[in-house]
Parts: C-alpha cells; sequence; structure tokens
C-alpha cells in the first residue's frame, strides 16, 4: 500500500461578478468577489506505480475518468513542469458531489485539489507563484479554487486578492440539473464594458457591510443565463423570498443559485423550502470558508 492523501474540492461562489472588457483574444477581463462554501467534491490519492482515475458520488454519471479530466490533466501538468517533485504514480478517486458545468468551480476546484496534493507529496516546497502560474493554463477558475478562501479575482481570473477577513455567513446552494456551458452564456452577453466593483470595505467584517455592499454589484452573466434557462430566474425569486435571504443570485455562469445567509439554521430552512418546491433539483447549505479557516 501506497501513501495516501485526501483534498477537499469545496464550492466556488461568485458572490458578484462584473464583466469588464472583452480582450482581443475573445477571452473576457472580469471583477468577481469569490467565496467557498463548506460543500465539496473528495479526491483521494494513493501512490502507485501508474495514474489512474475512479470517479464515483451522486454526480459521477457522464464523467469521464480519461486523460480528458480535468483532475489527470492537472497531474500530467504538474508532472511535466516538476518531473523530479512527481511521485511515479497516482491511483487517484475522485467523489463527485457537486454538480457538473453549474457555476461552482466543480471540475476546477477538482483540478485544484490535484495539484495541492502533487504539491503535498513533492519532497521539496513547490512555489506558490509557479504553481498558481500552472493552475491558470487550466483553466480561469482553477487558480481560485487553489486557494478557497474568499478573495477578489481579476484578469480572466489569474490576478487574486485574497481577503484578510471576512464575515461568518451561510449559503444555500440551489441547482436544476440543467448543465449550462459557460460559452453559450458569454455568446448572449450584450455589454462586455461594465463598470468594474466598486472598492470593499476594509476591515470587512459584518455582514451587513457585505450586504451594502453586494447591493451595489451584481452577477452580468445571469441576464444571458435567465434566457437559456429560464428556471434559474425563478430559483433566485424563490430563495429572495426564504426568511434571512440578504441576497438570492446566480453564480458563475449558472445554472446553480445562491441565497447568503446570517444564519445557519435559515440557510438549512431554505435549503429544505427548495428541495420541497423542487424535489428533483439539488439542494445543499453549508457555512462560508473563512480566511482564518484552512479549506483543506
Amino acid at each position: 500500500m501506497g501513501e495516501t492523501i485526501t483534498q477537499t474540492a469545496p464550492a466556488k461562489i461568485n458572490l458578484a461578478l462584473h464583466v469588464t472588457h472583452r480582450r482581443e483574444d475573445g477571452y473576457h477581463d472580469l471583477e468577481s468577489l469569490i467565496v467557498f462554501a463548506h460543500v465539496s467534491d473528495d479526491l483521494e490519492a494513493e501512490t502507485a506505480d501508474d495514474d489512474s482515475l475512479t470517479i464515483s458520488g451522486p454526480f459521477s454519471d457522464g464523467l469521464g475518468a480519461g486523460p480528458s479530466n480535468l483532475v489527470l490533466r492537472a497531474v500530467a501538468a504538474f508532472r511535466d513542469r516538476w518531473p523530479a517533485l512527481s511521485p511515479r504514480g497516482l491511483k487517484l478517486h475522485l467523489v463527485k458531489n457537486l454538480p457538473v458545468a453549474a457555476g461552482i468551480g466543480g471540475g476546477s476546484a477538482d483540478a485544484a485539489a490535484a495539484l495541492r496534493i502533487m504539491a503535498a507529496l513533492a519532497p521539496e516546497p513547490v512555489p506558490v507563484p509557479d504553481l498558481a502560474d500552472l493552475a491558470a493554463g487550466l483553466g480561469a477558475d482553477v487558480p481560485a479554487c487553489l486557494l478557497s478562501r474568499p478573495l477578489v479575482a481579476r484578469g480572466v481570473g489569474e490576478i487574486l486578492s485574497p481577503l484578510p477577513e471576512f464575515p461568518q455567513l451561510y449559503v444555500t446552494l440551489v441547482n436544476p440539473k440543467v448543465p449550462v456551458a459557460t460559452a453559450d452564456v458569454f455568446r448572449r452577453l450584450r455589454a462586455h464594458d461594465n463598470y468594474p466593483l466598486p472598492a470593499l470595505p476594509s476591515p470587512l467584517t459584518r455582514p451587513a457591510q457585505l450586504g451594502l455592499w453586494l447591493s451595489e454589484t451584481r452577477n452580468d452573466l445571469q441576464p444571458p443565463a435567465v434566457k437559456l434557462v429560464p428556471e434559474i430566474g425563478l430559483l433566485v425569486e424563490e430563495l429572495a423570498e426564504t426568511q434571512g435571504c440578504m441576497l438570492a443570485r446566480m453564480s458563475g455562469s449558472g445554472a446553480t443559485v445562491f441565497g447568503l445567509f446570517g444564519s445557519e439554521g435559515q440557510a438549512h430552512e431554505a435549503a429544505n423550502q427548495l428541495r420541497r418546491l423542487h424535489p428533483d433539483h439539488w439542494a445543499a447549505a453549508a457555512p462560508l470558508l473563512l480566511p482564518t479557516v484552512g479549506a483543506h
């Protein structure tokens, strides 16, 4: 038996997402306030002779475990960059608890967990900026997922400003189990040069401060996503009406919708309400990960 190591891959939530510029290469510059929740995929690795991946869990159906899977791509990219620091092989097992193509960074979080595993198994420290640079090559959300803590992301997602403090809040996540392709949402985006995020209060320690700040922000991808999947708009309305909900909005490019709460009980009650309304949807309630609490 080889050495076994486990990493969580927490759900990523874009509390606010402004699209500020369409670049000549076709990509978009964004500004986003990103947080992570205590609900995750789980990635387990055991040293072995060769790399392999198996997948289980409620959202494992239809996910390929071949070389194109982001977990194996992350491992391969790490090996290419640091062959001398890489284990001979890894027997990987992914428990897929988060919905796929859902705007909560599932695949990106899994790739980031794989990079953290490779770095943890390396015989000497891997430079963090180099690991972040490698993460950016795997996907726009992977650098943020590598940190899994409250931060502001700019550029295409590679310029990160981790927040030193953040209020304790709880989130309810609801997904209609309709996958949404990010490219389809961007194709329907009308304005590509929107104003950036307002300056965050400092220190940001109280839920009310965050609530006021969020009222000045939006998710620019929500209107085009609602056109693609009208159910998203309905879920935002239903979550907004639950008791104690500070904000209801879509995360990322959808279709997951979140409600933000100051109380854990209210977040769980909101999840129960949405489950009763939509028994076929996925719903979860969890605390947000704080800067002072390690996500892994």
